[in-house]
């Protein structure tokens, strides 16, 4: 098979066709349930897949993968599925995913020299394509597939890093990222993707190589801006932002079915191809969700993005045909080369609505204790990025010298959010930036627990460290002698971890920051399902080792997603690493978390 770029239209073996995508990512989704949501996409209309690969996922230390076939697993599914695919490898990718996809390891160290020509960065990436691409090249629609040889895989197009427009102007970055994909073995057509203004496409853009834009409306007057720099090659929009994420606790900005319709409409009339952003949202599993800065620049206050990845896609967060996916099928099905295929039905749910029984509970400080990296002592705090945490918490520990009177306490640099304890006793539950915490007298022991809400996936902000990343003063004096410790969020995951954590009897818990373990018992056939968590403030979930992702009390998100399959019939472990206060009555009664079936999303 033979994918080309012509002069108007893409071509599959010299024949024009119209790539019709939509966006699904496979670390968003359980893999139990590929096979069904790209199933919903064939029926919408659809005969493409976009993807994303969050480095960050795969390679959470230098050199230590994380399930690094996942990617060529997840392309098996769709050449099954009956799909083309689009790959866009990064090594940035934004995805409302925390640090846009590259690691804190990285971009700790390296600052603003990442995203660019810089050379240590460079080998880094280079290094990480080695890991990566091959599966996408085994799976190109050029290569043999399958006995005899008979039909190539699904991968048509790959995309150049990522709206490389609205970071940076280094234009031998993105060119350097065309040497290595073609010099590492990609044949098929590469483009980049950036949003429709020409200072995005002037600097996102490589000779030769297609562009696409981004957007959500004014689709004639996005390509008209495509066409100053490109007069020639094929219209497409990579991003046809259908929907759009939420952020803690702020309403959502829905978008309503007609007015995606009229939208994906217009882009096709124009005729294009498009990609839906999103086809399917589904999950930040793991506590992967991004954040953003508030304000024009994308330089003020930090918006964390919720658990949930619904987007307001037409497929919503659980599977399910929502009016949306029957308004854009309507309108894909008018340039269809034949009936869309049937709609598959639902996923199995929860039979009946069962409660927890939530038994033990360890400290936060008997967790830390356990499973925390080596205690960091020096002048000052040490980062996120310093202790080795990418998602987790970080414990700081000085010392007020005295005696001395009752002057102001104040942290400089805070990120993100944190809970301060003075001589033991909680002070304060305070956000970032320069923060006053009350007046204090030495001598005094001070601790503040600082937890990551998610490190910005877009703008000039990318990569900025975590933690405290100023300094403790009291009246106007530095503290030094700061001590720092973290806790990695899969440092909870490791074989053999709960048996180091020292459980006590909920009962000495009064509501207390820890771990709290319980079991939630299911009869019958496992099902999808919602986890709610009344009266718990802010922290993780896991069932059966499965990280659900983040809850928080303040919304706009209440419950949980639970995939069917990472529940069993019978017991189920639940852990809730609870990070601000829990209710103080848990077991069976007020306070306990319960499972729900997943409502119907049509």
């Amino acid at each position: 098979m033979r994918f080309e770029v012509g002069e108007r239209d893409f071509l599959l073996d010299g024949r024009p066709v119209r790539l019709l995508s939509g966006a699904l990512h496979y670390f968003r989704v359980h893999e139990a349930q590929w096979g069904h949501r790209l199933a919903m996409l064939r029926a919408m209309g659809l005969n493409c897949v976009e993807t994303y690969v969050p480095w960050n996922l795969h390679e959470p230390r230098p050199g230590e993968f994380r399930d690094p076939e996942a990617p060529g697993r997840f392309l098996d599914a769709v050449r099954a599925a009956g799909l083309w695919a689009i790959v866009r490898p990064g090594p940035y990718i934004c995805a409302e995913w925390e640090n846009g996809g590259l690691p804190e390891w990285l971009t700790g160290p390296l600052g603003r020299r990442v995203r660019t020509r810089d050379a240590e960065y460079l080998r880094a990436v280079d290094r990480w394509f080695g890991r990566l691409l091959p599966q996408v090249v085994a799976r190109q629609c050029t290569e043999a597939a399958g006995p005899g040889g008979a039909s190539g895989g699904p991968v048509l197009l790959v995309q150049v890093e990522n709206e490389y427009g609205s970071y940076g102007s280094d234009g031998a970055y993105p060119a350097w990222l065309v040497e290595r994909l073609r010099a590492r073995g990609v044949r098929v057509p590469l483009c980049t993707s950036d949003g429709p203004e020409d200072h995005m496409l002037s600097a996102g853009s490589v000779p030769g190589v297609p562009a696409t834009v981004n957007f959500g409306s004014g689709a004639r007057e996005a390509f008209a801006a495509l066409r100053r720099h490109r007069p020639e090659g094929p219209l497409m929009c990579m991003e046809f932002w259908c929907g759009w994420f939420a952020h803690w606790g702020r309403a959502p900005a829905p978008r309503s079915a007609r007015d995606a319709a009229a939208a994906l409409r217009e882009i096709l009339e124009c005729g294009a191809s498009v990609n839906i952003y999103m086809a399917h949202g589904g999950t930040s599993f793991g506590g992967w969700a991004g954040a953003n800065r508030s304000g024009a620049l994308h330089d003020g206050e930090l918006r964390a993005t919720v658990t949930s990845y619904d987007y307001g896609a037409p497929v919503d967060e659980r599977g399910r045909p929502t009016e949306k996916f029957w308004r854009l099928r309507e309108v894909l099905a008018e340039w269809a080369e034949g009936p869309l295929p049937p709609v598959p039905g639902p996923e199995p749910v929860l039979s009946a609505p069962v409660r927890a029984v939530v038994g033990q509970w360890a400290p936060a400080e008997g967790v830390m204790a356990a499973l925390g990296g080596a205690e960091v002592e020096g002048g000052g705090p040490a980062t996120f990025e310093e202790l080795g945490v990418d998602r987790g918490v970080v414990r700081y520990r000085v010392t007020v010298p005295g005696p001395r009177g009752r002057y102001p306490l104040r942290v400089t640099g805070l990120r993100d959010r944190a809970v301060v304890w003075v001589d033991g006793e909680r002070r304060a539950v305070v956000d970032g930036g320069e923060v006053l915490l009350g007046e204090v007298a030495g001598a005094a022991s001070v601790e503040v627990w600082v937890g990551s809400l998610g490190r910005v996936n877009y703008g000039p902000r990318l990569g900025e460290s975590k933690g405290i990343t100023g300094g403790l003063l009291h009246e106007r004096q530095y503290l030094h002698g700061v001590r720092s410790r973290g806790l990695r969020l899969d440092a909870l995951e490791e074989p053999g971890a709960m048996a180091k954590v020292p459980f006590r009897e909920v009962a000495e818990a009064g509501g207390a920051a820890g771990l709290y373990r319980g079991t939630v018992t299911v009869a019958g056939r496992p099902g999808d399902a919602d986890l709610a968590l009344p009266g718990w403030c802010h922290g993780f979930a896991w069932i059966n080792g499965f990280c659900l992702g983040r809850y928080r009390s303040v919304g706009p998100q209440r419950t949980l997603y639970v995939p069917g399959p990472v529940l069993r019939e019978g017991g189920n472990e639940l852990l809730l690493w609870e990070w601000e206060g829990a209710p103080a009555l848990v077991g069976e009664g007020a306070g306990a978390p319960g499972l729900s079936p997943c409502a119907d999303g049509s």
